[in-house]
């Protein structure tokens, strides 16, 4: 008898493993709302290596408000992983702790995009659609003829209606086919509306009417971020897109301080976002959050830093060239979440690039992304960020 009771226990207690093997050895068992947020134009090395000490003392680089020495004393630290955290304290205190970072090209770790524009537009549609469109190939407000992986969720009976993005730039709502998709994107200078009586989204709207944007086609990140957060608290949508920009803008103006300062908000912003999803049980232990780039930025000189994109342009002899800034191909991205093993900083690994973010996070759900394309196959998933079975 006893043999017979023993039996019973062991086979009940073999039962009780392998179904726990298979929950841990399901890759999207445990993730059931994705959130992607994007700094445009966010170069690798200051991700990685933290402020560029060449930009010290150059006046033509660094904005009025902030004299050249608490620059340096805010920023600069003898070792490059002190600089990072610095400039990016939750993303290396947090998100490479908990999860992974891609894109330190000096530990064998390469993301790169696909298209060959290296540019905006084309880098978001990437982003989205999990391929390059040659067809995209300006930033001009077109209505995108791609589904993007938002899109697609939102035609899944289990997300229609819970799928957002918000964003600074005032094409997003192309980008994303807003008209077509039927998703809601709020971009540009757009006033905030659909959550009902907040206060405190009318006084967004106001102080968006009264703060002058330094551009005319790009809104500070505040209001973007504060938008979208305040949609996140009231909507709980399942996938949100939140596309930060100043980042890019600052930097095409020359000012590396700004656009500094600028990157470590975008950072703080998405540690208030993360700390309140980590109390909401809505959202706590089971949302994944990544973080990318649509492009890169030049490297070789100061100057180049300013500057991005294969542009057609005419030199001084009158020769028709088309513009090649070293090193604007080359992104990074992060990822954290209750799928994705705690690896931190990737070295020596497998290429990554923009293309697979769609499949990538669509998988965290539980799903198989299909392109819209006749012909263009979206990225794989980078199966890195999944947890594996043992």
């Amino acid at each position: 008898m006893f043999k017979i009771i023993f039996q019973v226990i062991c086979g009940a207690i073999l039962f009780l493993s392998s179904s726990l093997f298979v929950q841990a050895g399901d890759k999207c068992c445990l993730t059931e709302n994705v959130i992607l947020v994007t700094l445009d134009g966010v170069r690798w090395q200051e991700v990685f290596q933290g402020v560029d000490r060449r930009f010290f003392d150059q006046k033509d680089y660094l904005a009025y408000g902030k004299t050249h020495d608490d620059f340096k004393k805010e920023f600069w630290r003898d070792k490059a992983e002190d600089r990072r955290k610095v400039l990016f304290p939750f993303l290396w205190n947090v998100v490479a702790k908990q999860g992974q970072i891609y894109g330190n090209r000096e530990q064998g770790s390469h993301a790169d995009v696909t298209n060959k524009l290296h540019f905006s537009y084309p880098g978001y549609q990437e982003i989205l659609t999990g391929f390059a469109d040659p067809r995209i190939n300006s930033n001009d407000k077109m209505a995108n003829p791609n589904w993007t992986f938002l899109e697609w969720l939102n035609h899944q009976p289990d997300f229609n209606g819970q799928v957002a993005a918000f964003g600074s730039w005032n094409v997003f709502p192309y980008i994303i086919n807003e008209k077509r998709s039927g998703i809601p994107v709020n971009a540009g200078f757009e006033a905030m509306t659909g959550l009902g009586d907040n206060p405190g989204i009318e006084q967004l709207n106001q102080l968006q009417k009264d703060i002058p944007s330094p551009w005319d086609t790009v809104r500070l990140d505040a209001f973007t971020f504060n938008f979208a957060f305040e949609y996140l608290k009231k909507k709980q949508p399942r996938a949100l897109y939140i596309a930060l920009g100043e980042t890019d803008d600052f930097a095409h103006d020359g000012l590396y301080d700004q656009y500094i300062l600028a990157a470590r908000r975008s950072d703080d912003f998405i540690r208030r976002l993360w700390a309140w999803v980590q109390r909401d049980p809505h959202y706590r232990n089971k949302t994944t959050l990544l973080i990318a780039t649509d492009h890169g930025r030049g490297y070789e000189t100061i100057d180049q830093w300013k500057y991005h994109g294969r542009f057609p342009y005419v030199d001084k002899d009158g020769n028709k060239k088309i513009a090649d800034i070293p090193g604007d191909g080359t992104i990074w991205m992060a990822v954290m979440g209750p799928d994705t093993p705690a690896l931190g900083e990737m070295k020596n690994v497998a290429d990554v690039t923009q293309s697979q973010i769609a499949a990538t996070l669509v998988k965290f759900l539980g799903k198989t992304y299909k392109s819209s394309h006749k012909k263009l196959q979206a990225g794989k998933p980078i199966e890195m960020m999944f947890t594996t079975a043992p």
